[in-house]
């Protein structure tokens, strides 16, 4: 029996199996996101008569909200059951992908891609989270590596999925077709993921220090997309990393004072915590160094 109260899962097994898929199309939709956007952008903007700002934060939008809140929800499957908030995440990420499907301008567009990142922040880090409390730990490198290289090639073969979806059919089919991934995904969770919580995280959610995170991280995030738009110098670019630095060097006093810390820090001395966040880190990294060269 694990520490999460339940008997953990060998991957050879049908249900091991059935997990691994779960947490794979769970966490490709959201990497999809991130690849699939860029060839549809002159589609977009020719049919919603977008001009190159609005198509900016169409492409924005989505990882402002996924990099900020993306540790918030972290903490929240730990604290409220990771299958409940990744399947929360799922169904979110997906009514979003339908918003964005159906907007009828930039602007609606681009408040549907935030939602969507939402979503996204809520399933990601659940379906790496799952993975790390299901399987039995002699399984689990082969279960991250697997979900790592798996999630990279669908991410990968995002631009030309999109790209022939929208030749064929429309820019808004890159947004339906996470619908019935969405359902698939859904479906299997419900019936082979067992549900698993940190059994340490019993006090109260720590607000200040999820106020402080999220801000941080939206902060150091719309300095890095602004950098690259306006330059490292520009007045926006500055205060928002001013910002980012002073709202994570508050978070990290916080969570060494915090009775029930969102994060504790003492989790970084663990290696497959460490390792498992560089393996996340790297597919990332070069998913988005792919994306930039397509």
């Amino acid at each position: 029996m694990s520490s999460n109260g339940i008997e953990p899962i060998p991957l050879a097994s049908a249900r091991g199996r059935w997990v691994l898929a779960v947490t794979v199309l769970g966490s490709a939709i959201a990497l999809l996101e991130t690849t699939v956007i860029n060839v549809s952008l002159p589609a977009i903007g020719r049919d919603l008569d977008a001009d190159l700002a609005g198509l900016q934060w169409v492409v924005s939008g989505y990882l402002v909200t996924l990099a900020s809140l993306i540790l918030l929800g972290g903490a929240l499957g730990d604290r409220f059951g990771r299958r409940r908030i990744f399947e929360l995440g799922v169904i979110w990420f997906t009514a979003a992908s339908l918003a964005c499907a159906l907007s009828p301008t930039v602007e609606i567009l681009i408040a549907a891609r935030l939602l969507q990142g939402v979503g996204g922040a809520l399933l990601t880090p659940g379906s790496l989270a799952i993975i790390e409390a299901t399987f039995r730990q002699e399984d689990r490198a082969r279960a991250i590596g697997a979900w790592s290289a798996l999630g990279g090639i669908a991410a990968a073969v995002g631009p030309l999925l999109g790209g022939w979806l929208v030749d064929a059919v429309s820019w808004r089919a890159i947004f339906l077709l996470n619908l019935p991934i969405g359902i698939v995904v859904i479906w299997a969770s419900r019936r082979h993921v067992p549900e698993t919580r940190d059994e340490e995280q019993r006090g109260r959610l720590d607000v200040l220090g999820s106020i402080l995170v999220t801000g941080g991280l939206a902060g150091l995030t719309f300095a890095l997309i602004r950098a690259s738009e306006r330059g490292a110098a520009s007045p926006e670019v500055v205060a928002a990393a001013v910002v980012a630095v002073l709202a994570l060097a508050l978070f990290v006093v916080v969570e060494r004072r915090s009775a029930n810390p969102m994060l504790p820090l003492e989790i970084f001395r663990s290696r497959q915590f460490t390792g498992a966040n560089l393996v996340t880190f790297a597919v990332y990294a070069a998913l988005g160094g792919v994306s930039f060269l397509l």
